[in-house]
Protein backbone atom coordinates (compact mmCIF):
# COMPACT_ATOMS: atom_id res chain seq x y z
CA UNK A 1 0.00 0.00 0.00
CA UNK A 2 3.03 2.81 0.77
CA UNK A 3 4.54 1.47 -2.48
CA UNK A 4 1.17 2.24 -4.05
CA UNK A 5 0.75 5.33 -1.94
CA UNK A 6 4.20 6.53 -3.39
CA UNK A 7 4.11 5.91 -7.02
CA UNK A 8 1.10 8.25 -6.58
CA UNK A 9 2.38 10.99 -4.97
CA UNK A 10 5.76 11.00 -7.94
CA UNK A 11 2.88 10.41 -10.88
CA UNK A 12 0.94 14.00 -9.42
CA UNK A 13 4.07 15.81 -8.95
CA UNK A 14 5.32 14.67 -12.38
CA UNK A 15 2.01 16.24 -13.79
CA UNK A 16 2.14 18.91 -11.78
CA UNK A 17 6.16 20.09 -12.92
CA UNK A 18 5.21 18.93 -16.84
CA UNK A 19 1.99 21.19 -16.88
CA UNK A 20 3.22 23.83 -14.99
CA UNK A 21 4.13 27.44 -17.41
CA UNK A 22 2.34 25.60 -20.10
CA UNK A 23 0.37 28.26 -22.91
CA UNK A 24 -3.36 29.09 -21.82
CA UNK A 25 -5.07 28.08 -24.59
CA UNK A 26 -7.80 31.21 -23.74
CA UNK A 27 -5.30 33.71 -23.73
CA UNK A 28 -5.30 35.09 -27.30
CA UNK A 29 -2.72 37.08 -28.58
CA UNK A 30 -2.28 39.64 -31.03
CA UNK A 31 0.75 40.72 -33.00
CA UNK A 32 0.14 44.15 -34.44
CA UNK A 33 2.99 45.75 -36.63
CA UNK A 34 2.82 48.75 -39.13
CA UNK A 35 3.66 52.80 -39.67
CA UNK A 36 2.19 55.75 -37.81
CA UNK A 37 -1.24 54.79 -37.70
CA UNK A 38 0.09 51.80 -35.80
CA UNK A 39 1.62 54.19 -33.38
CA UNK A 40 -0.16 55.60 -30.28
CA UNK A 41 -0.18 59.22 -31.61
CA UNK A 42 -3.67 60.33 -31.22
CA UNK A 43 -4.70 62.80 -27.87
CA UNK A 44 -6.66 60.94 -24.44
CA UNK A 45 -9.50 62.49 -23.59
CA UNK A 46 -10.88 61.01 -19.66
CA UNK A 47 -12.66 58.46 -21.92
CA UNK A 48 -9.06 56.82 -23.30
CA UNK A 49 -7.39 57.25 -19.50
CA UNK A 50 -10.34 54.98 -17.78
CA UNK A 51 -8.54 51.90 -16.29
CA UNK A 52 -9.32 48.65 -18.73
CA UNK A 53 -10.17 45.28 -18.30
CA UNK A 54 -7.31 43.48 -16.27
CA UNK A 55 -8.45 40.40 -18.86
CA UNK A 56 -6.78 43.24 -21.80
CA UNK A 57 -2.63 42.96 -21.34
CA UNK A 58 -0.17 44.32 -23.46
CA UNK A 59 3.42 42.73 -23.16
CA UNK A 60 6.19 44.96 -22.03
CA UNK A 61 7.78 46.53 -25.54
CA UNK A 62 10.80 48.28 -23.69
CA UNK A 63 11.88 49.04 -20.37
CA UNK A 64 9.82 52.39 -18.36
CA UNK A 65 10.42 52.94 -14.61
CA UNK A 66 7.97 55.75 -15.10
CA UNK A 67 5.52 52.89 -15.79
CA UNK A 68 7.25 50.26 -13.29
CA UNK A 69 7.63 48.18 -16.88
CA UNK A 70 10.27 45.94 -17.71
CA UNK A 71 10.88 44.35 -21.40
CA UNK A 72 8.92 41.28 -22.23
CA UNK A 73 6.53 40.97 -18.86
CA UNK A 74 2.64 41.19 -19.04
CA UNK A 75 0.82 44.12 -18.03
CA UNK A 76 -2.82 45.60 -17.68
CA UNK A 77 -3.03 47.46 -20.74
CA UNK A 78 -3.59 51.02 -19.92
CA UNK A 79 -3.12 53.87 -22.26
CA UNK A 80 -0.77 54.10 -23.53
CA UNK A 81 0.14 50.71 -24.61
CA UNK A 82 3.66 51.46 -25.35
CA UNK A 83 6.55 51.98 -23.23
CA UNK A 84 7.32 55.23 -25.10
CA UNK A 85 3.92 56.41 -26.13
CA UNK A 86 2.00 59.29 -24.97
CA UNK A 87 -0.99 58.82 -26.74
CA UNK A 88 -3.39 55.42 -27.63
CA UNK A 89 -4.39 54.20 -31.12
CA UNK A 90 -6.67 52.05 -32.70
CA UNK A 91 -5.44 48.84 -30.65
CA UNK A 92 -6.69 50.56 -27.67
CA UNK A 93 -10.14 49.99 -28.63
CA UNK A 94 -9.45 46.95 -30.55
CA UNK A 95 -8.67 45.30 -27.05
CA UNK A 96 -11.39 47.39 -25.02
CA UNK A 97 -13.80 46.03 -27.61
CA UNK A 98 -12.63 42.16 -27.86
CA UNK A 99 -12.59 41.81 -23.78
CA UNK A 100 -16.04 43.02 -23.79
CA UNK A 101 -17.69 40.94 -26.39
CA UNK A 102 -15.35 37.77 -24.98
CA UNK A 103 -16.40 35.02 -22.33
CA UNK A 104 -15.24 36.34 -19.18
CA UNK A 105 -12.36 33.47 -19.13
CA UNK A 106 -11.04 34.60 -22.54
CA UNK A 107 -7.86 37.17 -22.34
CA UNK A 108 -6.28 39.22 -24.81
CA UNK A 109 -2.72 39.47 -25.21
CA UNK A 110 -1.17 42.42 -27.31
CA UNK A 111 2.12 42.45 -28.99
CA UNK A 112 2.88 45.87 -30.74
CA UNK A 113 5.45 47.16 -32.37
CA UNK A 114 5.55 50.56 -35.31
CA UNK A 115 8.23 52.20 -37.04
CA UNK A 116 6.49 55.94 -38.45
CA UNK A 117 6.83 56.96 -42.20
CA UNK A 118 8.22 53.69 -43.81
CA UNK A 119 7.83 50.91 -46.16
CA UNK A 120 6.26 47.02 -46.00
CA UNK A 121 9.95 45.92 -46.65
CA UNK A 122 10.96 47.15 -43.23
CA UNK A 123 8.81 44.08 -41.58
CA UNK A 124 10.90 41.96 -44.15
CA UNK A 125 13.56 39.68 -42.73
CA UNK A 126 15.24 39.36 -46.18
CA UNK A 127 15.05 43.31 -47.34
CA UNK A 128 15.16 45.66 -44.49
CA UNK A 129 18.55 46.38 -44.09
CA UNK A 130 18.58 47.17 -47.94
CA UNK A 131 15.73 49.40 -47.39
CA UNK A 132 17.12 51.11 -44.52
CA UNK A 133 20.14 52.13 -46.71
CA UNK A 134 18.69 53.05 -49.55
CA UNK A 135 16.78 56.02 -48.08
CA UNK A 136 16.95 59.60 -49.22
CA UNK A 137 18.46 61.72 -46.89
CA UNK A 138 15.07 63.12 -46.03
CA UNK A 139 14.05 59.86 -44.83
CA UNK A 140 17.18 59.50 -42.76
CA UNK A 141 15.23 59.78 -39.99
CA UNK A 142 13.73 56.91 -40.12
CA UNK A 143 16.96 54.63 -39.22
CA UNK A 144 16.88 55.49 -35.49
CA UNK A 145 13.24 55.33 -35.21
CA UNK A 146 14.13 51.56 -36.41
CA UNK A 147 16.78 50.78 -35.14
CA UNK A 148 15.19 50.96 -31.74
CA UNK A 149 13.88 47.26 -32.37
CA UNK A 150 17.36 44.89 -32.07
CA UNK A 151 18.33 43.38 -33.82
CA UNK A 152 15.93 44.14 -36.51
CA UNK A 153 11.88 45.52 -36.92
CA UNK A 154 10.87 41.95 -37.72
CA UNK A 155 12.98 39.99 -35.58
CA UNK A 156 12.28 42.23 -32.33
CA UNK A 157 8.84 41.29 -33.09
CA UNK A 158 9.62 37.45 -33.45
CA UNK A 159 11.30 37.75 -29.94
CA UNK A 160 8.69 39.42 -28.46
CA UNK A 161 5.83 36.93 -29.97
CA UNK A 162 8.23 34.04 -28.92
CA UNK A 163 7.98 35.22 -25.19
CA UNK A 164 4.08 35.78 -25.74
CA UNK A 165 3.76 32.15 -26.83
CA UNK A 166 4.92 30.88 -23.47
CA UNK A 167 1.79 31.90 -21.79
CA UNK A 168 -0.69 32.24 -24.65
CA UNK A 169 -1.95 31.20 -28.06
CA UNK A 170 -1.15 33.54 -30.92
CA UNK A 171 -4.51 34.13 -32.93
CA UNK A 172 -4.07 37.09 -35.27
CA UNK A 173 -1.69 39.56 -36.79
CA UNK A 174 -3.22 42.87 -36.76
CA UNK A 175 -1.30 45.20 -39.42
CA UNK A 176 -1.73 49.07 -40.15
CA UNK A 177 0.55 50.18 -42.85
CA UNK A 178 0.73 51.21 -46.44
CA UNK A 179 0.78 55.03 -46.95
CA UNK A 180 4.49 54.45 -47.96
CA UNK A 181 3.43 52.12 -50.10
CA UNK A 182 0.40 54.16 -51.51
CA UNK A 183 1.41 52.75 -55.40
CA UNK A 184 3.27 49.32 -54.40
CA UNK A 185 0.96 47.39 -56.58
CA UNK A 186 3.14 44.67 -55.24
CA UNK A 187 2.23 45.27 -51.72
CA UNK A 188 -0.24 42.11 -51.04
CA UNK A 189 2.80 39.84 -52.20
CA UNK A 190 5.27 41.49 -49.57
CA UNK A 191 2.35 41.03 -47.36
CA UNK A 192 2.16 37.52 -48.01
CA UNK A 193 5.68 36.91 -47.62
CA UNK A 194 6.27 38.59 -44.18
CA UNK A 195 3.29 36.25 -42.97
CA UNK A 196 4.88 33.21 -44.03
CA UNK A 197 8.06 33.90 -42.54
CA UNK A 198 6.15 34.56 -39.26
CA UNK A 199 4.43 31.11 -39.12
CA UNK A 200 7.43 29.07 -39.91
CA UNK A 201 9.39 31.13 -37.37
CA UNK A 202 6.57 31.12 -34.79
CA UNK A 203 5.75 27.28 -35.57
CA UNK A 204 1.87 28.64 -36.53
CA UNK A 205 -0.48 26.74 -38.46
CA UNK A 206 -1.84 29.23 -41.28
CA UNK A 207 -5.27 28.21 -40.62
CA UNK A 208 -5.39 29.05 -36.91
CA UNK A 209 -3.91 32.62 -38.02
CA UNK A 210 -5.54 35.18 -39.91
CA UNK A 211 -4.81 38.98 -40.79
CA UNK A 212 -6.67 41.58 -40.61
CA UNK A 213 -5.51 44.74 -42.35
CA UNK A 214 -7.00 48.11 -42.38
CA UNK A 215 -7.23 50.53 -44.92
CA UNK A 216 -6.07 54.04 -44.56
CA UNK A 217 -7.80 57.23 -44.47
CA UNK A 218 -10.36 56.98 -47.16
CA UNK A 219 -11.35 58.89 -49.39
CA UNK A 220 -14.38 59.90 -47.96
CA UNK A 221 -12.18 61.96 -45.93
CA UNK A 222 -10.56 63.45 -48.34
CA UNK A 223 -7.34 60.92 -47.76
CA UNK A 224 -4.58 62.36 -48.81
CA UNK A 225 -3.14 57.94 -49.79
CA UNK A 226 -6.43 56.74 -50.16
CA UNK A 227 -5.67 55.38 -53.74
CA UNK A 228 -3.73 52.69 -51.63
CA UNK A 229 -7.25 51.63 -50.62
CA UNK A 230 -7.54 49.53 -53.94
CA UNK A 231 -4.46 47.69 -53.89
CA UNK A 232 -5.38 46.66 -50.20
CA UNK A 233 -9.07 45.44 -51.49
CA UNK A 234 -6.77 42.57 -53.46
CA UNK A 235 -4.94 41.10 -49.91
CA UNK A 236 -7.57 38.38 -49.66
CA UNK A 237 -6.90 37.30 -53.40
CA UNK A 238 -3.27 36.55 -52.26
CA UNK A 239 -3.50 35.84 -48.61
CA UNK A 240 -6.66 33.78 -48.75
CA UNK A 241 -6.97 33.87 -44.30
CA UNK A 242 -6.55 37.58 -44.52
CA UNK A 243 -9.44 40.32 -44.27
CA UNK A 244 -9.38 44.33 -44.98
CA UNK A 245 -10.88 46.79 -42.15
CA UNK A 246 -12.78 49.72 -44.04
CA UNK A 247 -12.18 53.28 -42.70
CA UNK A 248 -14.94 54.97 -44.76
CA UNK A 249 -16.57 57.34 -42.63
CA UNK A 250 -13.72 57.30 -40.32
CA UNK A 251 -12.34 60.82 -39.34
CA UNK A 252 -8.68 62.24 -39.46
CA UNK A 253 -6.72 64.75 -38.51
CA UNK A 254 -6.39 67.50 -40.76
CA UNK A 255 -3.60 66.09 -42.36
CA UNK A 256 -5.85 63.23 -44.27
CA UNK A 257 -3.29 60.47 -43.49
CA UNK A 258 -3.81 59.99 -39.62
CA UNK A 259 -6.77 59.03 -38.04
CA UNK A 260 -7.64 61.46 -35.09
CA UNK A 261 -8.89 59.79 -31.93
CA UNK A 262 -12.48 59.46 -32.49
CA UNK A 263 -11.44 57.68 -35.36
CA UNK A 264 -9.21 55.52 -33.73
CA UNK A 265 -11.82 54.63 -31.46
CA UNK A 266 -13.99 53.32 -34.25
CA UNK A 267 -11.32 51.56 -36.06
CA UNK A 268 -10.51 49.74 -33.32
CA UNK A 269 -13.79 48.88 -32.72
CA UNK A 270 -14.03 47.32 -36.62
CA UNK A 271 -10.86 45.58 -36.17
CA UNK A 272 -12.50 44.02 -33.21
CA UNK A 273 -15.59 43.29 -35.11
CA UNK A 274 -14.03 41.13 -37.68
CA UNK A 275 -11.86 38.97 -35.12
CA UNK A 276 -14.97 38.75 -33.27
CA UNK A 277 -17.23 37.34 -36.31
CA UNK A 278 -13.96 35.39 -37.82
CA UNK A 279 -13.71 33.76 -33.84
CA UNK A 280 -17.38 32.80 -33.80
CA UNK A 281 -18.59 35.86 -31.66
CA UNK A 282 -20.87 38.87 -32.16
CA UNK A 283 -19.80 42.88 -30.84
CA UNK A 284 -22.48 43.33 -29.23
CA UNK A 285 -20.80 46.11 -27.62
CA UNK A 286 -20.78 48.82 -27.49
CA UNK A 287 -24.18 48.99 -28.25
CA UNK A 288 -23.74 52.43 -30.65
CA UNK A 289 -20.43 52.99 -33.03
CA UNK A 290 -18.17 55.67 -31.75
CA UNK A 291 -18.55 57.35 -35.59
CA UNK A 292 -22.21 57.31 -36.57
CA UNK A 293 -22.97 57.15 -39.74
CA UNK A 294 -23.80 60.58 -41.24
CA UNK A 295 -27.63 61.55 -41.70
CA UNK A 296 -28.93 61.68 -45.46
CA UNK A 297 -29.38 64.84 -46.78
CA UNK A 298 -33.18 65.88 -46.48
CA UNK A 299 -34.38 67.22 -50.02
Amino acid sequence: MKTKLVLLLIAATFLNVTSFGQPDPNFYIYLCFGQSNMESGSRMSDIDREPVDERFQVLADFDNANKGWEKGKWYKADAPITARGRGFNLVDYFGRTMVANLPKDIKIGIVKCSVSGTKMELWDKDTWKDYLDSLPPDGQWKIPAANIYQPSPYQFLVDQAKIAQKDGVIKGILIHQGESNFEDQDWPNKVKKIYGDLMKDLNLKPEDVSVFAGEVVNADQQGEKAAFNEILKKLPETLPNSYVISSAGVPCNPDHLHFNSEGNREFGRRYAEKVLSVLGYEAKLPKEPYVKPAAPASN
